[in-house]
């Protein structure tokens, strides 16, 4: 009954969770800047988004958990829903990033309504998908492997979309202006744009990205220069700036950028790749492992199973907490180097060395749990992680290398969170089985898609409000100047707090080594028994 699976069906399985973090780190790193920055709406209201929209996840998460569980299908319990969910999602996820040209308070209902259809198709598509590694097998090793492999496909697939995404943005925004270029002296230029198109958020800088923007007009008298400004662009009129910081510039040296245009074609083209990977994951796993025969359906019995799962309910809070910590980190870093380091491209570059390491962190947890136990691990990683991050606070602009440093090593241990944490919960579901002669995989792994969503919710919020208290406005340079300590502050100390706590809480978890050996022994007894009695 341990079965182990080949390495072409763990690659399959893990394309589902790089298809899965298109849309999920698209959305949490990208999400609230395009909110703010592109589509104009305020940072409050944007975390006030967030958080409404999330209350309902519980809702919805344990009701596809129960859904999963009692489907029948040739195809099994949860693999069908990776297929059913495939292109709704990339449909859902490209009118996420699709800005129509409405009022304000039409603005909000749109956002309300995209978000919440969102939240509702990943539902369905990841509460099967993360229920299906606790069926592929029964060994608990082989799925702490599968969770190794699942990781480095989410983080691969958030490498793609957070490393390629502002370049793709330039490429599909990149608008075709009047420029032109007079130089006032050495290093100092005046640069006139203008369009015969309307332009609701356009971004000007240089190619090399080093010369520093200044309005050049009477309307702009507390202009901060910045490397690039972003501003709206009326048809047939002209806007000027004077350069400082770089030579030879030419006309051909300056871009402007649309950047809905830009955002929106980059999201359409992610939404394809995202459905071509789940449609590969459906076709090429398979799923082995079957509730007790004698067992009944029974939702009551079921929930209070659930209820009574001290190892469920403790990684439903670790979950929570760690995703709350992961998505502040990571829904902060383009706002970071956009308006603190004034380097947004360079926020690219950034993120696929935290990718990097990420990888490098899912790879590492198979052997370094083998050694210290999945618990102590998880405590371990929690407390690196966190007090790595919060050194970040010392870093100024001109620190680029310790910023890189610190947020590579910071992320390497948080890369082990989630490649525990899901195979923690395969390991809660046979603790249930163990103890009850019951199991519920998808009711169970919901805790799973519960704690990503209302976690990355809670941290939407608290990004949201913290600049809303700092005056945060994208669109404004000198709020967004003022707002620049909040903006340290999401991305150093307050995500190492909440991970410091999560810490504290993984003490309660009761699942040792030595006992998931006792129980995947048992359990195996017992179905071995079960087939010799059929």
């Amino acid at each position: 009954m341990n079965q182990k699976l080949s390495i072409k069906e763990k690659i399959g399985y893990a394309l589902g969770d790089g298809a899965a973090n298109i849309a999920w780190r698209g959305v949490v790193t990208f999400l609230f800047i395009f909110y703010t920055d592109v589509f104009g709406l305020n940072p409050a209201a944007v975390g006030l988004l967030f958080l409404v929209a999330r209350f309902s996840d519980g809702i919805s998460d344990v009701v596809m958990g129960i859904i999963g569980d009692r489907t029948e299908s040739k195809y099994g319990k949860f693999r069908p829903w990776i297929l059913w969910t495939a292109i709704p999602l990339g449909v859902i996820l490209s009118l996420l990033f699709t800005a129509p040209n409405f009022t304000d308070s039409g603005k909000i209902i749109y956002a309300y309504a995209t978000y919440i259809l969102f939240t509702l198709i990943y539902t369905a598509n990841n509460v099967p998908y993360g229920a299906l590694m606790a069926v592929m097998t029964g060994d608990d090793k082989e799925r702490t492997s599968i969770g190794s492999y699942r990781m480095v496909g989410a983080f691969l697939g958030g490498m793609i979309v957070q490393g390629a995404l502002l370049y793709l943005v330039v490429y599909f925004g990149n608008v075709d202006p009047t420029i032109n270029v007079t130089k006032l002296d050495t290093d100092k230029y005046e640069v006139t744009v203008a369009s015969n198109a309307f332009i609701e958020n356009a971004q000007i800088s240089t190619e090399n990205n080093i010369a520093l923007f200044s309005w050049n007009d009477n309307n702009h008298e507390s202009d901060i220069p910045t490397k690039g400004k972003s501003f709206s662009m009326e048809s047939g009129k002209e806007y000027s700036f004077i350069l400082t910081g770089e030579n030879e510039i030419v006309s051909e040296s300056i871009s402007v950028i649309n950047q809905n245009k830009g955002y929106s074609y980059s999201m359409y083209l992610m939404s394809i790749f995202l459905a071509i990977l789940m449609i590969i994951t459906f076709l090429s796993t398979k799923e082995r492992i079957k509730p007790p025969k004698h067992q009944e359906s029974n939702l009551r019995q079921d929930f209070k199973d659930l209820i009574s799962n001290k190892p469920w309910l403790v990684l439903l809070v670790i979950g929570l907490l760690f995703n709350v910590y992961n998505s502040i980190k990571q829904g902060i870093v383009v706002i970071y180097f956009s308006h603190y380091l004034h380097e947004q491209l360079l926020a690219a570059s950034f993120m696929i060395g935290l990718m990097l390491a990420s990888v490098l962190g899912a790879m590492a947890t198979a052997p370094l749990s083998k050694k210290f136990g999945k618990k102590r691990l998880f405590i371990y990683s929690l407390i690196f992680s966190g007090v790595v991050n919060a050194l970040l606070i010392f870093m100024g602009p001109e620190d680029i290398t310790g910023i890189f440093a610190l947020g590579i090593i910071s992320e390497f241990g948080a890369a082990i969170f989630p490649t525990l944490f899901f195979t923690m919960l395969g390991d809660a579901a046979d603790y249930s089985e163990f103890k009850n002669g019951r199991r519920a995989t998808g009711l169970v792994y919901s805790a799973g898609s519960f704690a990503t969503k209302f976690g990355g919710g809670i941290a939407g919020a608290i990004i949201g409000f913290v600049l809303a208290a700092f005056h945060y406005s994208g669109q404004d340079a000198v709020a967004i100047q003022g707002a620049i300590p909040g903006i340290k502050m999401l991305m150093s100390w307050i995500p190492a707090v909440i991970a410091l706590i999560a810490a504290v809480f993984m003490t309660l978890y009761p699942l040792n080594q030595d006992k998931m050996d006792e129980i995947t022994t048992e359990l195996n007894n017992r179905r071995s028994e079960e087939l010799s009695n059929l």
